[in-house]
């Protein structure tokens, strides 16, 4: 029994963010090349978001992220204007709890970077909390389909 409610409490939590490179609040004087976040699990590479929007709302990443074991990164090109830029991501862990987030880093001296595409407004609204549009959307549809089948089954046994 004390075997059992020990692993509930480990089959209950979910991966979590445990440090990120530039670090949360860190301010540095040049682009670090690669940015990345780990987590306290792996995670599934299939699911990796991972985006760098600096402060004039453009993309810095180059590429697509990739994840080995509990981290994921993407390389980082120079960086543009001195500000805050963004860390963005979205990743699901090996239990397909999925968990988004940003961190945030300084760059304090400009960089001759060229800026990337510009971020759309959902490139700033994550959160280490929120819940992903698309598993909301998932459950809507669930719901739905189970109550249209239970609809179903009162109206057939009525008419039975």
């Amino acid at each position: 029994m004390a075997a059992a409610l020990v692993f509930a409490g480990t089959a209950a939590a979910h991966s979590a963010p445990t440090g990120s490179s530039p670090e949360n609040g860190q301010t540095v004087d040049r682009s670090p090349g690669v940015v990345s976040v780990s987590f306290n699990e792996n995670l599934r590479p299939e699911f990796a978001y991972l985006t760098v929007v600096g402060p004039d709302r453009h993309f810095y990443q180059q590429g697509d992220p990739t994840v080995e074991g509990n981290t994921v990164s993407v390389p980082v090109n120079a960086l543009g204007p001195a500000g805050d830029y963004e860390i963005n991501f979205r990743v699901t862990s090996a239990d397909g709890h999925p968990v988004q987030g940003q961190r945030i880093f300084t760059l304090s001296v400009a960089g001759d970077g060229e800026p990337g595409p510009l971020a759309g407004p959902e490139e700033s609204t994550a959160s280490d909390d929120g819940f992903p549009a698309w598993a909301v959307v998932l459950i809507v549809v669930a719901v739905l389909l189970v109550l249209t089948g239970a609809v179903i089954v009162l109206l057939r046994r009525r008419s039975a």
